[in-house]
């Protein structure tokens, strides 16, 4: 268990800013007609934005096994960046992805019109001490200093935040029960060795790589900690426009993407095959199936809403939202439960099982480290959880 008795203490995150003049710019592609009526007989027309992220696996293989146009869907998959991705979802010109919990609700309680409305799989963030410190515990942080990839503000940041809140050390970078600095994703072990900082914030590879290298020691795991690694960590998520103009397509993409998944889960080698042939995202398909392996895909709806409202509350304690903001109700303005979209459904959905497209053996960290460092064009991964 990583919990410990909460404390109340809520601030503003400034670093997690809404929109960008350049997301405005890139999004300037036309009006989206998704939530039109097509004509009988006629596909639904549906952009599903991409950010070419291993762990985008589901909406790949919705397109490429059939799932969206077994909905009656006809789905464009666009590319698109962090800020693009948020902005087009809140407008209407993206229908559809699955991306962060925790990196939704910010921009929800700013206004951004989205809604959540199914997991996709579970997460793989970590705080992780220096090797040779006497840090054991997330209680030892206190006084510390934390590192943090690329920003303060990215996933990793936002998962430390909640796990020193409940353990009544107050996350806020402008006070002093911790101080936070960023460096990037591979200076973070240099950063430890020269004693800069105490722990880090990482998400895989970043982790494995620093246990591989014998640099860290695991003081909280997203993956396997209580009770985090029960909580969603990437959901579905539609526009809010697709949301009230055609809620019925909305619960066809989400079917398709929960379906997706399960087809992850059984097929994690498949998947990551098929999303380097197609060119979904740069990486080794071996590298791929080491990192798609590790996640859990297990699509769910009622765990999910579960899931927001659990991060809602944690984030409101560690400051990360609004004083005045009600983190019951920030869950429920985030959810959104659609017709045909239950956990009775989920139970029932069969998918293939590809020959030898299963698991790939998980390899021990300084293997794994081997293998990622002997492909060095391998961004995919890393940008998961960092570059956010």
């Amino acid at each position: 268990m990583i919990r410990a008795t909460p404390s109340r203490r809520p601030y503003v995150l400034a670093a997690m800013s809404l929109l960008t003049a350049g997301c405005l710019a890139l999004l300037s592609t036309g009006c989206n007609k998704s939530a039109d009526n097509p004509a009988p007989g006629q596909p639904v027309k549906l952009k599903v934005a991409y950010l070419g992220l291993t762990c985008e696996a589901p909406i790949f293989v919705a397109q490429d096994k059939g799932f969206y146009a077994e909905e009656g869907l006809e789905v464009e998959l666009v590319k698109t960046d962090w800020d693009g991705l948020r902005e087009g979802l809140g407008t209407g010109n993206f229908d559809a992805n699955h991306t962060l919990i925790m990196y939704l609700l910010k921009p929800i309680e700013n206004g951004v019109d989205v809604k959540i409305t199914g997991g996709i799989h579970t997460g793989c963030l970590r705080v992780q001490a220096g090797i040779k410190s006497e840090i054991k515990t997330i209680a030892d942080l206190k006084g510390k200093k934390i590192g943090v990839p690329t920003h303060i503000g990215s996933p990793p940041f936002l998962f430390a935040s909640r796990v020193l809140a409940v353990n009544d050390i107050d996350p806020r970078p402008e006070k002093t029960d911790v101080k936070w600095l960023a460096f990037p994703p591979a200076e973070l072990g240099l950063a430890l060795d020269k004693g800069l900082v105490d722990a880090v914030a990482t998400s895989d590879p970043i982790g494995t790589i620093l246990l591989g290298k014998g640099q860290v020691k695991t003081i909280a795991d997203q993956a396997v900690d209580a009770p985090y690694n029960d909580e969603y960590c990437c959901a579905s998520v539609v526009s809010g426009k697709l949301a009230r103009e055609n809620p019925a397509a909305a619960a066809k993409v989400t079917r398709a993407l929960l379906k997706a998944a399960k087809w992850v889960s059984e097929n994690p080698k498949a998947a990551a095959q098929l999303g380097v042939e197609k060119k979904y995202i740069a990486a080794s398909a071996e590298i791929n199936a080491q990192a798609l392996s590790k996640l859990k895909y297990i699509p769910g709806v009622a765990r999910c809403r579960q899931s927001v409202d659990d991060a809602a509350k944690e984030m409101k304690l560690a400051g990360l939202l609004k004083p005045s903001t009600d983190p019951a109700e920030l869950a429920k303005r985030a959810w959104l439960d659609l017709d045909g979209v239950t956990d009775e459904w989920v139970n029932g959905l069969k998918v293939e099982k590809v020959a030898n497209g299963g698991p790939a053996k998980l390899l021990p960290p300084i293997e794994f480290v081997a293998m990622f460092e002997s492909n060095s064009d391998c961004t995919c991964c890393c940008k998961c959880c960092i570059d956010r």
